[in-house]
């Protein structure tokens, strides 16, 4: 744990001080540029901003060809301000190109930061559709249609000849008179020795 910490600070450390040496430099050159008093030191809060902008945008965003432009466009400008620092230039007599750089560049800088704005994707757009999408009830599906159920075909009707159903009735009237009650049909069916459908026909003649 004491190793991370360690660690940790140690790149926050050096994070800070490269940060301070190019705010240094940045301040340095516009205000050798003509840029004095809080203007000066304006400059490099806008380089450091927009640069902070251009890499949250690589990171986070979508589009990133926007973010690595501006992104180049804000680290050749803390460059450049640092090599002209390095003695390669005189600081006194500054060229006219670099005060024409320095006293455009918060135009430069307003542009990036306002396109950088307003381009990115609305936070958790993404999230928001993909939950509505994942909280949305499946479809159901439908079932195909299911044909009508075709009628049952009348069994066809027994034909029973009129002696038949005459001496039926005298069999049924006689187990009415020995046992009291009617005739059902499987004793009729045995006692005229017929099949079951015609059996069923003669009781419904009864």
């Amino acid at each position: 744990m004491r190793a991370q910490l360690a660690r940790v600070d140690a790149v926050l450390v050096q994070a800070l001080i490269a940060a301070a040496l190019s705010f240094a430099h940045l301040h340095d050159v516009a205000s050798a540029a003509g840029q004095d008093g809080w203007k000066a030191w304006a400059y490099p809060v806008s380089v450091d901003l927009l640069l902070v902008a251009a890499w949250r945008r690589l990171r986070t965003g979508e589009e990133k060809a926007a973010g690595w432009c501006w992104f180049v466009i804000a680290l050749t400008a803390s460059l450049g301000a640092n090599v002209a620092t390095a003695g390669l230039l005189d600081l006194d007599q500054v060229p006219a190109w670099l005060r024409i750089l320095v006293a455009g560049w918060p135009a430069v800088a307003f542009l990036g930061g306002t396109l950088l704005a307003h381009s990115a994707p609305a936070p958790h757009e993404g999230t928001e559709d993909q939950q509505d999408q994942e909280d949305a009830p499946d479809p159901t599906p439908e079932l195909p249609a299911q044909p009508a159920p075709k009628p049952t075909p009348a069994p066809p009707a027994v034909a029973v000849p009129a002696a038949l159903v005459e001496h039926a009735r005298k069999v049924a009237a006689e187990h009415r008179n020995r046992t009291g009650a009617a005739i059902d049909t499987p004793t009729l069916r045995a006692r005229l020795g017929v099949p079951a459908p015609m059996a069923d026909a003669i009781v419904a003649q009864l």
